[in-house]
This record gives structure tokens, C-alpha cells and sequence, in this order.
């Protein structure tokens, strides 16, 4: 098939543009437009030779009109995603994340109603009301970001209710490896970056709350099963490993695993922290008969030797 990715230079895309060569299909690959000419992440693939990369910006309208064209399915996963930025620049995350897929969604009705899977965010169920989190579950926007995603998934949807368009919504839970940014502020990346440079891994309140973490390889393999699914299956569908690590533990696990000197510094719980954020996965088990198989004993490695790499250390 021939694929668009939006948002193909990120942590997520990239790793899904590498697997969906490997099965054959035609990418074109999204990165957003820089005066450095520099593809983020897609440097980095493997099969760099096998895509094609467009640089460009999914604020544009004309421009998404004209990458969607002849295209059979779009992956849409550009978006603003850094939650501290969007409390002092949250109209940069409407303009992005909001206008951004009203564009990519009328392009692709205006192109022939082509099959787009929408990349969401946990972000949206916000401090968890009941766990584990299902689809049912209240959104909450708690942030600017996450209120820009609740809106882009409405858009999305509203495109399907109104004209057809075959959407589906993907709503990926804590997803983490190689090729996170070592300063998002996930908890992963944080407490990794931090062991190895030897400094105090800053766990809040006694380290007893919990958190799940999906190894990008399972996302990404859910995913790509979406393209099998119905057309009139529309989502949301929760996407993460449900099974559940104290922040304490995962700590530890960081500092064993890194060989560091880094000790747990504990401080006060800031009252917004949840004392969990778990995924209950049983509807892409059922619809799309997806299981995550690669456990954090698995991946955690993996995603130390990659920061080992880009640090120098």
C-alpha cells in the first residue's frame, strides 16, 4: 500500500515508518519543514533509501491536500506534545494539533475519503476517575495539550459522523525506548538520563504509584493492525501494557540496570500526581487481537543502551 505518515520524524513515527517498510509497503514520510533541512529522527532509520521524505507543515491546508493525494492510507501522528510548553504557548497546540488534523481530515475527504488512524493520547482521561482506564472513560483536559488532543479527536470523529470519512482513533498509553527525546519529561527518560549522568533520581511522595509502560515495538505493531480492521471501526482504542510498576521500583530498576551511583531522592507529592494511570487493553484484544509482548525486564535495557549511545556515556 501507499502510506502517508504525518509526524514521521518523531519518537513513534519513525519506528512505525522502519516496521512498515519491512512489510513492503510505499512510505511517504512527513517530517515538519526546519531552515536546517534536518529530518529528525528519520536520519536515523535504517531504511532511509526505501522512503520518500517530504518536509512541510500540516498547518498548511494546500500542502496537506496535496501529500494526501493517490495515497490509500494516512497514519496521523504530528503533533505538539510537550505538556510544560503548552501552558506558555497553547495557541502553537491549537494551531498544530486542532487545525493540523481538521487539515490532514479534509484533505483526505477531498482526496477520495482515505482511510486515516488518528494517533491519540492518555492524556485525555486525564487524573484517572477508576482504573483501569477504558474507553468510557470521562475526558479531562488538564492541560492545554491534552485539551488540544480531546478537540483533534473530536475533529476526527466529526469527519467520520458527517461525510464518512473511514476514521479510527489510536490512544496509546506510556510509550517508551530508543529514540525518546532525553529531555521530554517522561518518567522513563528522566530517571535514565538522570542515572547515568550519576544525579539523584526524584521520585515524589513514597514512590508507591503506579504507572504502565508500552515498549514502542507493541505500539507500533498495533497500530500498523488498524490497517486490517473495518472501515467503520472507529475507536477510540486503548493502546499500553497494563501491567503496572511503582515509580519507586522503577527507579530501582534504572539505577541497577545502569550500573549508577544515582541514589532516589524523595520529595513532596504534588497534588495533581495520580496514584495510578492504567490501561484496560481488552477492546484491542478483542477487535484486533493485540497483546503487547515485550515487558519492561525487556525493553528497559534496550532503551539504556540507546541513551548510552546518544550520550556519550
Amino acid at each position: 500500500m501507499k502510506i502517508l505518515i504525518t509526524g514521521a520524524d518523531g519518537f513513534i513515527g519513525s519506528h512505525l515508518t522502519e516496521m512498515l517498510v519491512t512489510q513492503g509497503h510505499e512510505i511517504i514520510a512527513l517530517s515538519q519543514y526546519n531552515s536546517f533541512n534536518n529530518w529528525g529522527w528519520l536520519e536515523d532509520v535504517n531504511c532511509k533509501s526505501k522512503i520518500k521524505v517530504l518536509a512541510g507543515d500540516i498547518r498548511d491546508p494546500h500542502y496537506c491536500k496535496y501529500i494526501t493525494k493517490d495515497v490509500d492510507i494516512i497514519f496521523h501522528l504530528a503533533a505538539l506534545i510537550a505538556i510544560p510548553y503548552s501552558y506558555v504557548a497553547p495557541d502553537s497546540y491549537v494551531d498544530t494539533n486542532i487545525k493540523g488534523t481538521l487539515n490532514i481530515c479534509q484533505a483526505a475527504k477531498e482526496n477520495g475519503n482515505i482511510r486515516l488512524i488518528h494517533t491519540s493520547t492518555s492524556e485525555v482521561y486525564g487524573t484517572a476517575q477508576y482504573v483501569p482506564i477504558d474507553e468510557n472513560h470521562p475526558m479531562q483536559p488538564q492541560s492545554p495539550y491534552s485539551a488540544t488532543k480531546i478537540a483533534a479527536d473530536a475533529m476526527a470523529m466529526s469527519f467520520y459522523n458527517a461525510f464518512g470519512l473511514p476514521v479510527t482513533i489510536a490512544r496509546p498509553f506510556n510509550t517508551y525506548g530508543p529514540r525518546m527525546h532525553p529531555d521530554d519529561g517522561r518518567v522513563v527518560s528522566n530517571f535514565i538520563v538522570r542515572a547515568l549522568r550519576g544525579e539523584p533520581l526524584a521520585v515524589y511522595g513514597d514512590g508507591n504509584q503506579t504507572r504502565s509502560f508500552c515498549y514502542v515495538d507493541d505500539l507500533v505493531k498495533a497500530l500498523i493492525t488498524f490497517m486490517g480492521s473495518e472501515p467503520g471501526f472507529t475507536g477510540p482504542v486503548n493502546l499500553g501494557n497494563p501491567s503496572e510498576f511503582t515509580i519507586k521500583d522503577l527507579a530501582q530498576q534504572v539505577i541497577s540496570l545502569t550500573g549508577s551511583t544515582s541514589k532516589i531522592a524523595y520529595g513532596a507529592l504534588p497534588e495533581d500526581d495520580p496514584k495510578q494511570r492504567q490501561p484496560d487493553i481488552s477492546l484491542a484484544q478483542k477487535a484486533l487481537d493485540w497483546q503487547p509482548e515485550i515487558p519492561l525486564d525487556t525493553g528497559l535495557p534496550k532503551t539504556i543502551e540507546y541513551f548510552k549511545q546518544i550520550l556519550g556515556d
